[in-house]
């Protein structure tokens, strides 16, 4: 089994060997309570760890049900037959999208997509088919992240344009939803495999989740404060189109860099009753390394800081920066 193509900024895929590396070895139990795009919930998983996946954002709550939850259910082709099955529907997407991340047929498609998904018969099914049409909804969207206007979408949506300007055709724009979904189903659903743990994924804020949640490890991977860091408006959508319902911005996000150490004092202070913690983070980022163990020494006397340089992209355009990548380890001693 492998970790699919998740296609989420942020993700620690590239380095999860090196966090694997890390982890204690008398653990059982592992929380990820930022679980992102999920890599690193899935290497503990892989390494045989009960897993508790956590995540605020629907989306990436259903990469958590379908890869680390989900066991052995995947997606036949039966299955896929009744998620396209039908015509374009006029609903949700349509009504509030046509034209802003996608054409009016693309959006009346995704109504459809959307409505027939329910008819899945598990909920696992389901998640496992959310995932699969966001990665078909990214291929389609301009630098994989719906903060971009209508306008540039539609430019860089034009083959020719995009080649006169950036020598790229970017086909795979222009390829159907449905094309992408069959492209990535068998890498998805590969992917899905039984540890022999009963795991387990949350939609839940950090606090509530530290707070109901036991595990031997918590390992947290928030947003870098002072980077690119928007992830309700890189992924918002997503989560709008699970519910069907315009998404708000969710609290608790880390991205202020004015109220970020307020928000680590807050989750590092709730944290008493975890073994082992493990705090991702990078040079780039507010606050600095040196703040981040003083404030982890207020609750903890047992604090390693492991250093890896890392390229850091935003986008195809920019060129990698060269930063360090951060793993705070803290034992807590009282346990």
């Amino acid at each position: 089994m492998a970790y699919p193509t998740i296609n989420y900024i942020g993700n620690k895929e590239k380095i999860v060997d090196w966090i694997s590396s890390l982890l204690p070895t008398d653990a059982n139990t592992f929380l990820d309570v930022f679980a992102g795009g999920c890599s690193v919930a899935y290497m503990a998983k892989k390494k045989g760890l009960q897993v508790f996946a956590n995540d605020i954002m629907k989306i990436n709550f259903n990469i958590a049900k379908a890869l680390i939850e989900n066991s052995n259910e995947t997606l036949t082709k039966q299955d896929v037959d009744l998620i396209f099955q039908g015509d374009p529907v006029k609903g949700f997407m349509t009504e509030n999208y046509t034209d802003y991340y996608y054409f009016e047929e693309e959006c009346m498609q995704l109504d459809q997509y959307r409505d027939n998904i329910e008819k899945l018969s598990t909920q696992f099914k389901k998640s496992l088919a959310l995932i699969l049409m966001r990665r078909a909804m990214i291929r389609k969207m301009p630098y994989s992240r719906f903060t971009i206007k209508w306008d540039k979408v539609k430019q860089l949506r034009d083959e020719d344009f995009s080649y006169q300007h950036y020598k790229r055709r970017r086909h795979y724009h222009n390829q159907s939803f449905r094309f992408h979904f069959e492209n990535n189903l068998k890498e998805y659903n590969e992917a899905v495999f039984d540890n022999g743990k009963k795991n387990k994924a949350y939609n839940l804020d950090v606090y509530e989740a530290i707070s109901k949640i036991k595990a031997d490890i918590i390992y947290m991977d928030p947003p870098y404060a002072g980077t690119m860091n928007d992830y309700f408006g890189f992924y918002g959508l997503l989560d709008s189109y699970i519910t069907r319902t315009i998404e708000e911005p969710f609290n608790n996000n880390f991205i202020n860099k004015n109220t970020i150490l307020e928000q680590f004092d807050n989750l590092f202070r709730g944290l008493k009753k975890y073994k082992y913690w493990m705090l991702s983070y990078n040079s780039r980022s507010k606050p600095s390394k040196d703040e981040l163990i003083k404030l982890l020494y207020k609750y903890t006397d047992n604090v390693t800081v492991h250093e890896m340089p890392y390229a850091y992209q935003v986008t195809g355009k920019d060129k990698k920066k060269k930063d360090v990548e951060y793993l705070f380890v803290a034992k807590n001693l009282s346990i």
